[in-house]
């Protein structure tokens, strides 16, 4: 049986998540101002409204 439009949503939420979560770590984790503006930055293309 083919996946709902709702299945493919949950799965995007789901992916999100886990993508947020490990971006949140690779921030606290960072170093130096730069690297963790890059990995803001692609946070933000993932999620716009996303505070760290």
């Amino acid at each position: 049986m083919p996946r709902t439009e709702r299945d493919r949503e949950l799965s995007r939420r789901r992916s999100r998540k886990a993508k947020i979560t490990k971006l949140r770590a690779r921030y606290a984790a960072a170093k130096n101002e730069t690297e963790k503006q890059e990995i803001v930055e692609k946070a933000r293309r993932l999620s716009p409204f996303i505070e760290f």
